[in-house]
């Protein structure tokens, strides 16, 4: 991404990571079936997470996910070392406006300019109109590549429409979101 896309997306990211918790995201995950789970213990994150801008310093939206990350590797029995773990971890995030249009049917008697008519006669024919709104759409991406054979084991992706709401609380939003993500984890959590 170009430095201006790049800022503009930056500044972007909390609110497609919110978008996905606000309005129930669609959850969709790949797994390599060649992949031994089991024979994994150990986890790190790459060096450049794909929600950080190089050379900056890490983001508050990063922290928040590394935690929910962490809690749910935890919960399956992996470990967390600060570099060479088994797998490998990235996050990714963009946000997409989108246009909706739907038709409604409009009916044309007894109500709105239509009213005079009172249900005494329809007219002969319904009308109908054009519903058009913008939203924007957030989507949530996490990685877990087998750092051996540099190859991606597991991916997990959130999507979902921001809504204002969602836009206040970074930390909740993504305490909610990683969760479902990691529900389709081929590792369950332990008891």
């Amino acid at each position: 991404m170009s430095g201006t896309n790049w800022r503009h997306t930056y500044w972007l990211v909390p609110v497609a990571i919110l978008a996905a918790c606000a309005t129930n995201p669609r959850i969709y995950s790949s797994s390599n079936p060649e992949a031994d789970f089991s024979s994994y213990s150990t986890y790190s994150y790459v060096p450049q997470l794909g929600t950080e801008e190089p050379g900056a310093p890490e983001s508050l939206l990063t922290q928040f996910l590394k935690a929910a990350v962490d809690r749910e590797m935890a919960a399956r029995g992996f470990r967390r070392v600060p570099q060479g773990g088994e797998l490998l971890v990235n996050f990714y995030v963009e946000t997409r406006e989108r246009t909706q249009t739907r038709t409604v049917a409009s009916p044309t008697f007894g109500v709105g300019y239509y009213r005079y008519r009172r249900g005494f006669y329809v007219g002969w024919q319904e009308y109908s109109e054009i519903d058009v709104s913008q939203y924007t759409e957030g989507t949530l991406n996490i990685d877990v590549a087998d750092a051996a054979r540099q190859q991606l084991v597991w991916e997990g992706i959130a999507i979902g429409r921001l809504t204002e709401e969602a836009r206040q609380n970074v930390r909740a939003t993504v305490d909610a979101v990683v969760p479902q993500v990691f529900s389709q984890f081929p590792v369950e959590p332990r008891p």
